[in-house]
């Protein structure tokens, strides 16, 4: 992509927004097309939203890697690790174009269980440490006794059993699609316009309106059904209020039915999340998955037993019939979706990728035209 190109986007989430940034920062001009009323993140504090937004904007933001081989291939996890120092670098960038708030973490991320659950624990640890990651190497997972994970973490509940994923790290999600959105050169946003098709070179709206653009790009996620095969998987989770509650990185407990994890934010807040349903209901969160997961987050960190509710939410994930990721390139045409549960974890790498098939040069974020 040697030449100045006229690109259009229809979607507005992580992926749509991290294209529109990188696109734009090396001086394309960039148009996005979404149906949501602006950049913000939807306001909290509300059981349900009516109008569906980016299921990036429901995510924890958690970037592991290791902790995803207990249900994905090797291929996910490394590009995983490539989104890591992806989105370090974003973020970097981000604050240099005057962004302050806080953006991305790497502290790592903890595996917990409880002695009653630790038969099931070794099952899904045997299956990471046998795992093999495409550049032949293999996960690092540290057991960590009592007092290690005392001294890490003091406000766990005594009697857990731990191990350190050092290496993981976290993104803050609203923050950092905003960020995008509000720090992106050369785009111009088209929010409140819902696109009906996208074709090579040409995205209609749904009043009939068609645009030609140089390459036309298709991250819509749900939005992009008929034309791919993607069914949506109902996740949920909850916001809780904590001040006083020390956290410092993610953790996930190890449990028989359920992948419980609880991921510390800005401001002394907590997600806790998710529940995996395979339905495409977006109704309010349901008392059962209101009840296991707090009662899950509780039995990890008791000091949560004052927390203050402060917003539910639930979403629907783009997945394929694999659950993997799928990109498709034709003259004039981008599509990109299907990332499932790994939408924060994969989209940088994932976009490096596309930009590298539309431009044999290597694919980096480009030089500033701020």
């Amino acid at each position: 992509m040697g030449r100045r190109m006229k690109v259009g986007i229809a979607g507005a989430g992580v992926l749509g927004r991290l294209l529109a940034w990188r696109l734009g920062r090396a001086g394309h001009a960039v148009t996005v097309f979404d149906p949501a009323p602006g950049p913000l993140a939807p306001e909290t504090g509300r059981l349900h939203t009516s109008t569906p937004h980016a299921a990036g904007f429901t995510a924890a933001g958690m970037l592991s890697p290791v902790a995803e081989l207990d249900n994905a291939q090797p291929e996910l996890a490394h590009l995983g690790w490539r989104s890591l120092a992806l989105w370090r670098e974003v973020s970097q960038a981000l604050h240099a174009q005057g962004c302050a708030v806080p953006l991305f973490a790497q502290h790592g991320s903890l595996l917990l269980a409880h002695g009653d659950d630790l038969g099931a624990a070794h099952r899904v640890l045997a299956r990471l440490e046998a795992a093999s990651m495409p550049t032949g190497g293999r996960p690092t997972l540290r057991a960590l006794d009592r007092p290690a994970l005392a001294g890490l973490e003091p406000a766990m509940a005594p009697g857990l059993h731990a191990w350190l994923l050092p290496e993981e790290g976290q993104v803050m999600p609203r923050e950092m699609l905003q960020a995008l959105a509000l720090h992106a050169p050369h785009v111009h946003w088209c929010w409140g316009d819902r696109v009906a098709r996208v074709a090579p070179g040409c995205i209609t709206l749904a009043d009939g309106e068609a645009a030609r653009f140089d390459l036309a790009v298709d991250v819509r996620g749900m939005g992009a059904r008929p034309g791919m095969p993607l069914r949506g998987v109902r996740g949920e989770v909850i916001w809780l209020h904590a001040p006083g509650v020390r956290l410092l990185r993610p953790v996930r407990l190890l449990h028989p039915r359920h992948r419980v994890y609880i991921v510390p934010r800005p401001g002394d807040l907590f997600v806790v999340g998710a529940s995996e349903i395979e339905s495409e209901d977006r109704s309010p969160v349901s008392l059962r998955s209101a009840v296991e997961l707090m009662a899950a987050a509780h039995s990890v960190l008791p000091e949560l037993a004052e927390a203050r509710i402060v917003h539910m939410e639930s979403n629907l994930r783009p997945a394929m019939p694999d659950n993997g990721p799928r990109t498709e390139h034709a003259p004039g045409l981008l599509c990109i979706n299907g990332l499932f549960r790994h939408g924060w974890l994969l989209a940088p790498a994932l976009v490096q990728d596309a930009l590298a098939m539309l431009d044999p040069t290597p694919a980096d974020a480009g030089p500033s035209h701020d």
